[in-house]
């Protein structure tokens, strides 16, 4: 834009607050355009992140009840590095090392 070199890389996001749930939504897939969805966290608890992923990348993540992780989420979605499912899934492996390098 303008003659300069630059990316428009911004990650499609939304947030919402309902009663006791707190949701942050980062990224976008269209109904059917992802594989599968993974969970990490407890969902019957209401605290998990999920991830819905094509092709081992992923495409969306929401964050519910989990605070602080949403910038984190958009880098991942950002880098479109492929990730192992099982990996994503547990919450003793950090987001971080899913970032692109």
């Amino acid at each position: 834009m303008l003659g300069q070199d630059a990316a428009y890389d911004r990650v499609p996001y939304f947030y919402t607050d309902q009663y006791d749930l707190s949701m942050e939504y980062a990224g976008y897939t269209e109904p059917g355009g992802y594989g599968r969805v993974v969970f990490r966290g407890d969902v019957p608890r209401r605290e998990f992140i999920a991830f819905w992923l094509s092709g081992g990348r992923v495409l969306a993540g929401m964050n519910v009840n989990i605070f602080d992780v949403n910038n984190t989420i958009q880098a991942i979605v950002r880098g479109g590095r492929t990730v192992d499912p099982a990996s994503l899934a547990n919450p003793d492996v950090p987001l971080e090392k899913f970032l692109a390098h």
